[in-house]
């Protein structure tokens, strides 16, 4: 628990919200309600084991913070994610209703393992243990089977390592929410190439068949799209958008617009984890993703 001031609010406040919800109570010395609420909040901090943040603000010295936030009777909690307002309460509520009303905003102690192992498997893969990293990864999701981020850099690495059928069976669950989520949707597109190929003629066979009819006619948009997937399923990222960035420069819409999303889901998979840096810092932009978004951009906008 930490007492906030004017001039310590960005830092303890919102710059920490940015990261970790803080649970902002508004009290006084001489309000009897506000003496019940806090040490049972206090207890809830130390349970939840840095899972939320408890900051103080006593509304009578620091009145500008009271009426910044509108405080009109105390105690008065509220709740700071992403450096914004998200809910809130009035009055000493019971201990199982202040539970609810965290469980509902807070991540849960799953949540957190989960997201710890994912990281550390993102450090071993820096490393370059692949086998560590997926060790990690397979735990991060039997922690929180609802962590989809977790699951997509699992698959995601399964499939980089070409165990497609155990990446299969680890994106089962998920499946229905592929059509609806802009990262499962990549992955399925990921498998889906590979299954094609699997499907039809494999290795070099199946490139110099695409490129015979590519070269009898440039606009044998099937011809592309299949020689894109097979250079998908064989992990030639670039060059797989190289190929349709030659459909979209002939026909952008082709298809149901499919150059378009295969090149965003390719997009997708490429992008390297988000680093942290330091408060105030934009991480930094992966060179070949930033170099084949502006491509994407500059086609589809022409």
């Amino acid at each position: 628990m930490i007492d906030v001031t004017l001039e310590s609010f960005e830092t303890e406040v919102v710059a920490a919200s940015m990261t970790t919800p803080v649970l902002v109570d508004f009290w006084a010395p001489w309000c009897g309600p506000c003496k019940t609420l806090g040490p049972v909040l206090e207890k809830l901090e130390v349970e939840y084991a840095g899972r939320f943040k408890l900051v103080k603000i006593d509304s009578d010295q620091q009145q500008q913070l009271a009426a910044m936030f509108g405080i009109r009777s105390i105690p008065t909690c509220v709740l700071m994610m992403n450096g914004q307002p998200v809910d809130g309460f009035m009055g000493a509520l019971p201990e199982g209703q202040l539970r609810a009303f965290l469980d509902k905003h807070v991540p849960s102690a799953e949540a957190l393992q989960a997201e710890e192992q994912d990281a550390e498997a993102q450090d071993a893969l820096a490393e370059g243990d692949a086998e560590g990293a997926l060790e990690k990864l397979q735990q991060a999701v039997a922690t929180d089977p609802a962590n989809d981020e977790a699951r997509f850099d699992y698959v995601k690495l399964l499939l980089s390592l070409g165990r497609e059928d155990d990446a299969k069976v680890a994106f089962a669950p998920v499946i229905s929410k592929a059509e609806g989520s802009r990262r499962l949707g990549a992955l399925k597109a990921w498998m889906d190439a590979i299954d094609s190929v699997a499907a039809g003629a494999r290795g070099k066979d199946a490139g110099a068949e695409f490129d015979a009819r590519i070269a009898a006619n440039k606009r044998d948009f099937e011809a592309r799209f299949g020689r894109a997937r097979w250079l998908m399923a064989g992990q030639q990222w670039t060059e797989a958008m190289d190929e349709l960035l030659e459909i979209l420069m002939r026909d952008k819409s082709w298809n149901e617009e499919a150059a378009r999303k295969t090149y965003v889901a390719i997009l997708e998979i490429i992008e390297p984890p988000k680093v942290k840096v330091a408060e105030g810092q934009i991480p930094p932009e992966d060179p070949v993703v930033a170099t084949y978004r502006r491509r994407l951009s500059s086609v589809v906008l022409s």
